[in-house]
């Protein structure tokens, strides 16, 4: 998994303000991730439960979304208020180009599924120091259509929490607010919907 991180970092080629991504660009985005502690050592070994309904009787809790970030679509959200809903969290960076792949199919099951029961909250985990800037964050959401909530966890709190190791990460909770579905990277798109469907219908 660490070299397949590298090799998120290698493939960048979106940009911002900021100069097209380089070999020291790179560098100095690994350098950022070893000091913050998500370096080979803190990766962990592949969970097999990954991508399959875990039953509600094995799920974890999950952790509060105990975060000093900002809000943006929406008003500061806490999982005890959702109680009831199914709750999608996707941990992305607007930075990462296989994050904003998957925002559309989000936005979709936003779109198809809100009324009936689906939060989908965007947890913004910067990859770069200059991925923290606000105003970063909001250009960058309403210009990728990202209408449902999303908070930024600058500080990586949450990220820390949920045990995240990669981006794009969705985690889907059961409406008592248990871990019952969790998918690294891109794709999955059915099987992620289809997991919708089942926690809706219990």
């Amino acid at each position: 998994m660490y070299a397949a991180l590298i090799g998120i970092l290698a493939a960048f080629s979106f940009s911002t303000n900021e100069s097209p991504r380089s070999t020291e660009f790179n560098r100095a985005a690994m350098a950022e991730i070893r000091q913050q502690g998500r370096d080979a050592g803190a990766v962990k070994v592949y969970d097999a439960r990954r991508d399959t309904l875990v039953n509600a009787s094995d799920a974890a809790p999950a952790p509060p979304l105990a975060s000093s970030g900002t809000w943006i679509n929406s008003a500061p959200l806490m999982l005890e208020s959702l109680r009831g809903r199914v709750v999608l969290l996707d941990f992305w960076s607007y930075r990462c180009p296989y994050c904003r792949n998957a925002l559309p199919e989000l936005s979709r099951l936003d779109a198809r599924f809100r009324k009936r029961g689906l939060t989908v909250i965007g947890i913004h985990s910067p990859m770069m120091e200059s991925d923290k800037v606000l105003a970063n964050v909001r250009t960058q959401a309403s210009a990728l259509g990202v209408h449902y909530p999303v908070v930024t966890d600058n500080g990586h709190q949450l990220w820390d929490a949920f045990e995240m190791e990669a981006w794009p990460t969705v985690v889907l909770l059961d409406k008592q607010g248990r871990i019952r579905f969790t998918h690294v990277g891109e794709g999955m798109y059915k099987e992620t919907e289809d997991a919708i469907r089942k926690l809706l219908a219990e």
